[in-house]
């Protein structure tokens, strides 16, 4: 039970995470789920010690990341720029791992030399979720950009690798250079050789089934789904790697899906962006709060070690840190230098540029989940004497301490990749495109354009469906506001203006004597009142209030003088007052519709509609009417056909936009495939 209550902890942990990232766009998700994962840790009422199985956790958690990365990738960019990346992602992950082994064993010789190559191997993978959200903000270079993204894949898979071979060592406490080289290359060769071939296999049985007319969506994406689960598993279990498999299956995957086209390869390429979206930053979430709830725990073991003195630990943190941008920055440096010779003399950059683009993608590079997720497979007991007393176990060493330097690391370079980068970086400027055109106001336009048409279009047999359109539409509009900061005050003289246009209305029953003059001057009253709070009139009486009150007196005593009638009962009152507020409801809807479908109305037309369907909402609880459950099965049916027919009105107002140049091409295209996508869940064929 603690552990599924841990669980759940963490996955509200990665939604509220996702709301706090739109809240805060500036700090990076994993940042803010490292901190929500710190309070769960804090407020927590026993300490969260967790323990992993290192093959568990990597085909849980690893498995399906790396997939969901090498599917996405951009296979032709990654293709171009395939000599810097394995330039990267091979030479630079190994020769970080020697360079900081070294380093971290010379500085802590407590820290045994295997286990220090195992932190420089964990170390040496970049965040690809992190390299993501730079470039929302950063403009970094599309070479840059699509360099860093190739690394983030590859350099998972051999600093995986590489991690596992330097903990055999230290578990172990044998090593040879020439079995470790012959045993990387079958296991680095023969995990692609089996992703290849798996994942051929897989995309043939996908086509075959395909063949046999049995298009279900369902089958197609939990399939892809389990694909990195069972890639994972074969390729470990025939003593190569899984994490290299599953990068060249979801590599097979991608060439795969492009090249197959039709309405049933179109759905499920959304159903599985979809979930693999979800899936995706929930696994990523997870890593980076299990990161938040460990850190208390590593920093009181190591901070509380009496041996080591805690200015020297966040010494060792800022010093590894260092290590690893320095050598990142060399090593970029130089790739730039050649990529700068190998282009004609007029097309250089010049060494300011390469320095300034080096600096950037030393600095964008910063550790994150691979890191974590492989530190955490640290064993808590290997075998005493270096595996020489099999029977025996004895703790590993310093591995509180390992662990509390690669998360100090991955906090320390996810904060400079947040922060710095974007100073260094320049500011991603709008594009010509989208400096000619406000798809944020055209959006609002139009959508108040399909509410005027559904307005227009009411009738008395479909009012209730229109009704829930117009509604939607309204909520639509209301996101839209939220979610680019634009200010939606209530439409205060809007309802003035309803409650002067009921008020006349009544006088005019009044004077035409078609109510009774006390109902009518109660009534009256009551809207005086209602429009005293709309002004915000904190005094109960008002001019206007004592003169209808007066006026309502006077006629009353003129009424019982003159034609000898007593008063209405209380009763009757009551009821008349229900009649009146119907007819002046009615009025008040008609005027509304009628300013709705003019061309001549300056309020929004959100404003107005919830307006409408505010009356109405009144007329119908003062009428009682409840429809019965086969007249809401018929609304429902009916509010579905004109939801389909909204939709066309929504995307013949993009057309009208983009063509009076009102709208450019990719805001026009954005806005026609998320229509697209309502049109395609409308009809429930996913």
């Amino acid at each position: 039970m603690e552990t599924l209550v841990l669980a759940l902890l963490m996955l509200a942990a990665v939604l509220l995470s996702s709301i706090i990232d739109q809240l805060v766009p500036k700090i990076t998700s994993p940042l803010i789920q490292i901190g929500l994962g710190l309070l769960i840790a804090l407020f927590a009422t026993n300490q969260i010690d967790l323990t992993f199985d290192p093959d568990l956790f990597l085909v849980l958690f690893i498995a399906p990341l790396l997939y969901d990365e090498s599917r996405s990738v951009d296979k032709v960019a990654l293709w171009r720029n395939r000599k810097p990346v394995l330039s990267l992602a091979i030479g630079l992950v190994v020769v970080t791992a020697l360079i900081v082994g070294f380093a971290m064993h010379w500085l802590e010789p407590s820290i045994p030399l295997a286990a220090a190559f195992a932190l420089g191997a964990a170390l040496g993978p970049t965040d690809a979720v992190a390299v993501a959200s730079l470039s929302r903000d950063a403009d970094i270079e599309p070479r840059s950009k699509s360099i860093l993204e190739g690394e983030s894949l590859i350099n998972d898979a051999s600093g995986i690798v590489s991690f596992q071979f330097a903990l055999a060592f230290a578990v172990t406490g044998t090593f040879s250079l020439f079995d470790a080289s012959i045993d990387f290359a079958i296991s680095f060769f023969g995990g692609i050789a089996i992703g290849i071939v798996l994942g051929y296999l897989g995309n043939l049985l996908v086509r075959r089934v395909r063949n046999w007319g049995l298009e279900n969506t369902t089958f197609h994406v939990l399939f892809e789904v389990f694909t990195p689960f069972i890639v994972y598993l074969a390729a470990h279990q025939m003593g190569t790697s899984g994490i290299i498999a599953v990068v060249a299956a979801g590599l097979m995957g991608v060439v795969s899906r492009r090249r197959a086209t039709g309405p049933s390869i179109s759905r499920m390429n959304i159903v599985s962006s979809s979930v693999w979206r979800v899936l995706s930053f929930t696994l990523n979430g997870v890593v980076f709060v299990l990161l938040g709830t460990q850190l208390p725990r590593a920093m009181k073991s190591s901070w509380g070690d009496v041996s080591i003195n805690n200015g020297v630990l966040i010494g060792y943190v800022l010093l590894i840190t260092l290590i690893c941008l320095l050598i990142r920055f060399i090593w970029l440096v130089i790739m730039e230098f050649v990529h700068s010779r190998s282009l004609a003399r007029d097309q250089r950059p010049g060494w300011r540029s390469d320095l300034k683009s080096a600096l950037v993608m030393a600095l964008a590079g910063p550790k994150g989940t691979i890191t974590l997720a492989v530190m955490l497979t640290i064993p808590y007991l290997i075998p005493a004497n270096n595996g020489t007393s099999p029977d025996l176990l004895e703790y590993f060493p310093q591995r509180n301490l390992i662990i509390f330097l690669a998360c100090g690391v991955i906090v320390v370079t996810l904060l400079i990749a947040t922060f710095i980068v974007p100073l260094i970086a320049p500011k991603k400027g709008p594009t010509e495109e989208d400096l000619r055109c406000d798809e944020t106001q055209a959006s609002l336009d139009m959508l108040r354009a399909v509410i005027e048409e559904l307005t227009a279009r009411q009738t008395s047999e479909n009012r209730g469906a229109t009704q829930r359109v117009i509604h939607q539409y309204n909520n639509r509009i209301a996101r839209i506001k939220a979610t680019n900061d634009i200010a939606s005050e209530p439409n205060t003289a809007l309802r003035l203006r309803a409650l002067n246009w009921e008020r006349d209305y009544v006088l005019q029953l009044i004077e035409r004597e078609e109510v009774y003059p006390i109902v009518g001057y109660q009534y009256l009253s009551r809207l005086a009142r209602a429009e005293d709070l709309m002004k915000h009139h904190l005094g109960r009486w008002s001019l206007q209030n004592a003169y209808l009150r007066l006026r309502a007196l006077l006629r009353t005593g003129w009424h019982r003088l003159v034609r000898g009638l007593p008063g209405v009962s209380p009763t009757e009152r009551t009821k008349a007052i229900r009649e009146l507020q119907i007819q002046g409801s009615e009025h008040v809807v008609e005027l509304l519709q009628h300013m709705l479908t003019s061309p001549d109305c300056n309020e929004p037309a959100e404003d107005v509609s919830a307006l409408v369907l505010e009356y109405q909402h009144i007329i119908m609880l003062l009428r009682d009417a409840k429809p019965p459950l086969q007249s809401l099965s018929s609304m429902a049916e009916k509010a579905v056909d004109i939801e389909r027919w909204a939709l066309q009105l929504e995307l013949e107002q993009i057309q009208t936009y983009y063509e009076a140049g009102n709208l450019c091409r990719s805001s026009a295209k954005r806005l026609r495939e998320n229509v697209y996508l309502m049109q395609i869940d409308l009809e429930d064929d996913l």
